[in-house]
């Protein structure tokens, strides 16, 4: 008779325990991930000469926007965020577009190339044939050096994504498709008004991949288009922006007058500014595919 309120008591207590301890680690946890993101802008809005101190936690200790300045002031800024932003949508939409359509073709089991097709394409993400011979295809063979179509060709579609969508699609429901075609509906009409609008968690996912890849990219600009200043992309223009504050920083240490120049801005505040410049398009867009996200992802997962 006593065992059973002995048991109760240990449930309720169990029922109070566990989420108290579970809420105390989650706090640490976010904590701990919103830390260095915070002591990032703390660094990029402090004077570059105390940042130099070390020791600035969550608040600038010596408020000051001259790193801000120093990047926004500069007239190419803005014609490289328009080259990144204007990539990172074309690449998006297109890598959707031809992944999607791809993944949908071979996920049909009717279709008998699926398997060698898809047994070619899986080969190409473990064999590469190297930067070099890369680089000559696409500035000799397919002549886009120095093009502003360099960023858009080579990454219209992405083998990975199109086996993360091909398995969505292969867990939805066949007789949606049975249905359709039974309806008169052929396989392109069946993709777009049926699988299409079912993909939109996987897509939101893979859209999410391809726009911070391609947003964070700068080696393609590094490669194929650093000459032509009307091409670089932000974050290109903004490592290079970098280097030379790095360089006048180390000059400055022989030269007075070069030290009363960088007072306000050294390479640690301006590093910290331009780490903010460049994440916050993608903290602008990531609230708006969030809730697609696990979705994609589980759903989406490769089976074994």
């Amino acid at each position: 008779m006593t065992a059973i309120p002995v048991q109760k008591r240990k449930a309720r207590r169990h029922d109070v325990v566990f989420p108290v301890v579970n809420a105390i680690i989650l706090i640490l946890l976010m904590f701990i991930t919103l830390y260095p993101v915070l002591n990032t802008v703390a660094y990029s809005f402090n004077d570059g000469t105390d940042a130099l101190r070390g020791g600035i936690g969550l608040f600038p200790r010596v408020f000051s926007t001259k790193s801000y300045a120093a990047i926004l002031e500069d007239p190419a800024v803005y014609q490289a965020a328009w080259i990144s932003a204007s990539k990172t949508v074309l690449i998006t939409l297109l890598n959707l577009f031809w992944t999607g359509m791809l993944a949908y073709t071979l996920s049909r089991r009717e279709y008998v190339l699926r398997r060698v097709i898809t047994t070619v394409l899986v080969l190409t993400m473990y064999i590469n044939a190297g930067l070099i011979p890369n680089y000559l295809l696409i500035t000799r063979t397919l002549s886009l050096g120095k093009s502003y179509w360099v960023y858009i060709i080579p990454t219209m579609f992405s083998c990975f994504n199109m086996i993360v969508i091909r398995t969505y699609i292969q867990g939805l429901p066949d007789a949606l498709v049975e249905s359709a075609r039974i309806d008169g509906a052929g396989d392109i009409r069946v993709y777009w008004q049926i699988i299409f609008p079912l993909c939109t968690p996987v897509m939101a996912t893979v859209a999410l991949f391809v726009a911070v890849g391609s947003w964070n990219s700068w080696f393609d600009t590094y490669l194929y288009c650093g000459g032509q200043k009307q091409l670089h992309s932000l974050q290109y223009l903004l490592k290079m922006k970098l280097a030379t504050t790095q360089a006048s920083a180390n000059a400055a240490k022989t030269s007075v007058d070069a030290i009363k120049s960088t007072t306000q801005t050294t390479p640690i505040t301006i590093r910290c500014a331009i780490t903010v410049v460049s994440t916050v398009p993608i903290l602008v867009v990531y609230p708006f595919l969030q809730k697609y996200f696990v979705t994609g992802m589980a759903l989406g997962a490769v089976k074994g």
